[in-house]
C-alpha cells in the first residue's frame, strides 16, 4: 500500500491488529481511496466490542459548475450553452428544469442547451453548481469503513465533513459520549481536533 501520511491500527489483540492492517490496506487499495485519504487511525477491541476508524482526507474534490464544461453565449433573445463535455449534461438539465421549468429549457442537440434571455444572468449561470463529487467520495469512504469493520457490528455512528471522518461500530449499544471519550482522543493522536 502506498504510504498514507499516517496509518495506525491499534488493538489489544496483536494478531487481530495485523489482520486489520491487511484488511484496511486491501480495501483502501481496491476502492482506490489511498490517493484521497491522508491519515487513518483504526482502533479495534473485540472484547468490548468496538471498532473505531477516524481520519482525514487529502483533498476534497471541487464542485462542478456550468463554466467548467460549457461556454455561455448570451444573446438578445436567448442564452445558448455550448456543452464541451457531456459528462454533466444530465445533472445540468435536471437543475435547469427544476429552476426554470422544462418549458424554458430547450435542447436542440446533445451539445446545445438554450434558455430564454433574462431568466438568469451570465455570471450566475457560470457559477451554478451542477455536481458535487465529494458526495460520492463521502459514500465511498463510509462504504470502505463498513467493509473493514468486523462482521456483525451493526450498531454504528458515522460522520464525514470538512475533510474529517469517523466511523464507530459495535455489537452493543454505543454510549452517548462515544465521540468525546473514544473518537476525539484518536484525532488527538493524529494531531487534530474534531
Amino acid at each position: 500500500m502506498p504510504p498514507l501520511t499516517y496509518f495506525v491500527v491499534e488493538s489489544p489483540d496483536a494478531v487481530g491488529r495485523e489482520v486489520y492492517e491487511r484488511i484496511a490496506s486491501d480495501v483502501l487499495q481496491d476502492l482506490d481511496l489511498i490517493k484521497v485519504i491522508d491519515r487513518l487511525h483504526i482502533y479495534v477491541d473485540p472484547k468490548v466490542p468496538i471498532f473505531v476508524a477516524a481520519g482525514l482526507l487529502r483533498h476534497m474534490p471541487r464542485e462542478i459548475r456550468v463554466s467548467d464544461f460549457a461556454n455561455i453565449n448570451p444573446g438578445d433573445a436567448e442564452i445558448v450553452l455550448d456543452i464541451g463535455d457531456e459528462t454533466y449534461l444530465a445533472p445540468l438539465l435536471r437543475k435547469l428544469w427544476a429552476r426554470f421549468g422544462k418549458e424554458n429549457v430547450d435542447q436542440p442537440d446533445r451539445f446545445t442547451v438554450v434558455l430564454p434571455a433574462g431568466v438568469v444572468g451570465e455570471e450566475e449561470l457560470e457559477r451554478l453548481v451542477v455536481a458535487d463529487p465529494s458526495e460520492t467520495l463521502y459514500k465511498d469512504v463510509i462504504y470502505a469503513l463498513q467493509y473493514i469493520a468486523p462482521e456483525g457490528f451493526k450498531v454504528r455512528r458515522q460522520y464525514i465533513k470538512n475533510g474529517k471522518f469517523y466511523y464507530v461500530a459495535s455489537e452493543d449499544t454505543l454510549p452517548g459520549d462515544i465521540v468525546e471519550t473514544v473518537v476525539a482522543p484518536i484525532f488527538a493522536k493524529m494531531g487534530e481536533t474534531l
